[in-house]
């Protein structure tokens, strides 16, 4: 499950890498390439919510190899594209391919271990993510440089299949959920807490997404000597120790860890505005909002498995669609503030964000984030 996610966040963020090798071999600009990012999210938030609808009753284990599949092929095609059109369409269905995914693959991790075991077992399927983030497209878009960005897909490709094999032997399956306890998506919502996690998931990610989809903008501007590269190697180590602390406590402690994280966000992006040109600040500041993204994930789905109960695969779709959503955003206003005043300024953007997020977090006393927990 963690080399699932692992697939689906490197196919997600693979484009930012290999922008110029993309709209060279594209024959587009590299802002044209870019949208092939866009179009992965677009299909991610278009399909997240009708995929999970349809198949709330089907076994687990197909569901995820039938994942698996949609990637093995969205990424062969982009591999072997013709034209930017084409490439454009199989990045499309990728991203509606990881809408099915992120959506049940929560709640799958859930269920096939024992219930006080439900959060530790959602950070270890969780570790695809920072592994992708800090490690796995580095090394996709280093590959890309040096033999070519056809091949840095068809390597997702081929992972694809390995992943299906191994899932195959050992992966235990998982029913649906049952007809009977299927509530309409209107009532979803509506459950207590749910409403609550997912406004937290879009202010708090659209917190991380402002500053970090522009990390190189702001290390450029700020004239801190580190590379973009090594500085996301360091925020992805940071990220894999976050999500061992949430392993750890995310079963006994998930108001306070979650509290714990988005307080983190406020520190890093206050040591950030202070850092001016001290780089010491700054890899300070990067580690600890490492730490806190890490086990955020995490943190918000056990939340929302919780708050949801049997409905927890399309209250998750819900969550996929708010974190894709803060990503549509992030980057909007991202590049509105950097074109306007300054990349200098996304820290201070960030650190209000990440306040209005603690604020939620602690009204969700009752239901979204209990106390006594």
């Amino acid at each position: 499950m963690a080399c699932t996610g692992f697939i689906v966040i490197m196919t997600e963020t693979l484009p930012a890498g290999l922008l110029p090798q993309l709209a060279a071999g594209l024959d587009v600009s590299e802002g044209g390439a870019g949208q092939l990012v866009s179009a992965y999210a677009i299909g991610t938030v278009l399909a997240a919510i009708p995929a999970i609808t349809l198949t709330r009753g089907t076994r687990r284990k197909p569901l995820l190899l039938a994942g698996l599949l949609g990637f093995l092929v969205a990424n062969a095609v982009t591999a072997v594209s013709p034209s930017f059109p084409v490439a454009l369409g199989a990045r499309f269905v990728g991203g509606a391919f990881s809408g099915l995914l992120w959506g049940m693959l929560a709640g799958y991790a859930r269920r096939v271990v024992a219930p006080e075991h439900a959060g530790r077992a959602l950070a270890i399927a969780m570790t695809g993510t920072p592994l992708a983030l800090g490690i796995g497209t580095p090394l996709g878009s280093w590959l890309g440089s040096t033999v070519g960005w056809r091949w840095s897909f068809a390597a997702m490709s081929l992972l694809s299949v390995v992943v299906m094999v191994f899932a195959t032997f050992l992966v235990p399956d998982a029913p649906g959920q049952p007809a009977r306890t299927r509530a309409p998506l209107g009532r979803v919502l509506g459950i207590p807490g749910v409403a609550t996690v997912l406004a937290v998931v879009f202010v708090w990610m659209l917190a991380h997404n402002l500053l970090y989809t522009y990390i190189a903008s702001y290390l450029r501007q700020m004239r801190l000597g580190l590379r973009p590269d090594l500085t996301l190697l360091v925020f992805g180590v940071a990220a894999l120790g976050g999500i061992w602390i949430t392993g750890v406590l995310v079963d006994r402690a998930l108001r306070r860890l979650t509290l714990a994280s988005v307080a983190l966000f406020v520190v890093a992006g206050a040591l950030l505005v202070a850092a001016q040109h001290s780089t010491v600040f700054a890899l300070l500041a990067i580690v600890l909002w490492g730490l806190a993204f890490g086990g955020s994930a995490t943190q918000l789905q056990t939340a929302m498995g919780e708050a949801a109960g049997e409905n927890a695969d399309a209250a998750n779709a819900m969550l996929t669609t708010s974190f894709n959503l803060a990503i549509f955003a992030g980057g909007a206003a991202g590049a509105v503030v950097v074109d306007g005043v300054g990349a200098a300024a996304l820290p201070a953007g960030m650190i209000a964000l990440a306040l209005v997020a603690l604020v939620a977090v602690g009204s969700g006393r009752r239901a979204a984030f209990p106390a006594g927990r």
